[in-house]
């Protein structure tokens, strides 16, 4: 699919057909604006004909507004698969959460889109279709891009696709594209320490987010599969690696589960984990998943949390939630076409 494609790669592809470089500028701006095959002004119906199997093929097919202005998108594919995204407004403008699996594999109990296992990977070009989708939604186009921050924490584990998910970042931040600043990108985890590893080889500039959510491995495991073959300390000690090598502060995301995570030990246990490197908290309420039976805090005892871990000097915050009612809040993005108007 073309949206695979750098720009030389998208060059090499267009003298393959024998066709005159140029064409291929004019390929990458339509495909960057998130055209569809037939809207494409400038070339001939004959080659708008032999391109058209390699052409992306992917639609918004329904979305959601949230109460809070909140938008959820189901994207669906030309093989008829289908995921979510989500779009929020802030302050500083647009940020995307996009997905980079259809489903997940990694098992989370607080999380819905693990619910019917793993569908396939996203390649490269179907994580940054996403993003054109909506950008064009908002009157974006390639050359006045309407997002400016992208999260990858939607439905997947980002580092379970890792080669797509690396050419995603370097296909959406090039300056041909959409030129989405590296630092302008958080990858969310949780906790693949040897793609952390391998992460912090890259040279990258993005911020790295680690799902913890527990402070023992006892206490994670029964929540987080992925903690019966990573302990803690080896994801604490490849989060260390990740900071030494890139400077960038690195972000927890704890969602508080009662008589599980919320103890004042737990308190005590962040502080020791977490001290001699620049980090943060966040701290999340539980968000309602059917099928799931935690029990949830009340967004009052968040607060009280992140207070005793403040007076333990730890920098936290209260995730603040979007998209709830609409099912578009952290852990409730699911692989299933959701019955909604638009």
């Amino acid at each position: 699919m073309l949206t695979d494609y750098n720009f030389q790669e998208l060059q090499i592809y267009v003298k393959k057909l024998g066709l005159p470089v140029f064409r291929a500028e004019q390929l990458y701006d339509a495909i960057y604006s998130a055209k569809t095959v037939d809207e494409i002004s400038n070339l001939p119906k004959g080659l708008k004909e032999i391109i058209a199997p390699d052409y992306p093929n992917y639609e918004i097919f329904q979305s959601l507004k949230s109460k809070d202005g909140t938008i959820k998108f189901l994207i669906k594919f030309s093989d008829g698969n289908f995921v979510e995204c989500v779009l929020m407004k802030y302050k500083y403008g647009y940020s995307i959460c996009l997905s980079t699996q259809v489903g997940c594999r990694m098992g989370c109990k607080f999380c819905a889109s693990t619910l019917g296992g793993l569908a396939r990977n996203l390649t490269a070009g179907e994580i940054l279709g996403q993003l054109l989708l909506v950008n064009r939604f908002l009157g974006g186009s390639r050359k006045e891009r309407k997002i400016t921050n992208v999260v990858l924490m939607g439905s997947g584990e980002p580092l379970d696709n890792y080669d797509n998910v690396i050419k995603f970042i370097h296909l959406v931040t090039a300056s041909k594209g959409l030129n989405i600043s590296e630092r302008n990108i958080s990858l969310s985890t949780c906790g693949l320490v040897d793609k952390i590893y391998d992460l912090a080889d890259e040279n990258l500039n993005i911020t790295l987010t680690i799902s913890l959510h527990a402070t023992t491995d006892e206490k994670r495991s029964l929540i987080m599969p992925i903690a019966n073959s990573y302990l803690i300390k080896d994801l604490i000690k490849a989060c260390k690696d990740y900071y030494q090598k890139t400077k960038r502060k690195i972000y927890f995301e704890y969602t508080l589960i009662k008589g599980i995570n919320d103890s004042k030990d737990d308190v005590v246990r962040l502080k020791n984990l977490l001290k001699d490197f620049m980090c943060h908290v966040n701290v999340i309420v539980l968000n309602n998943v059917a099928e799931r039976s935690l029990q949830k805090t009340t967004r009052l005892e968040a607060y009280k949390f992140v207070d005793c871990l403040k007076e333990a000097g730890i920098s936290a915050t209260v995730r603040r939630t979007m998209g709830e009612d609409i099912e578009g809040a952290c852990g409730q993005l699911r692989n299933k076409i959701l019955s909604f108007n638009n």
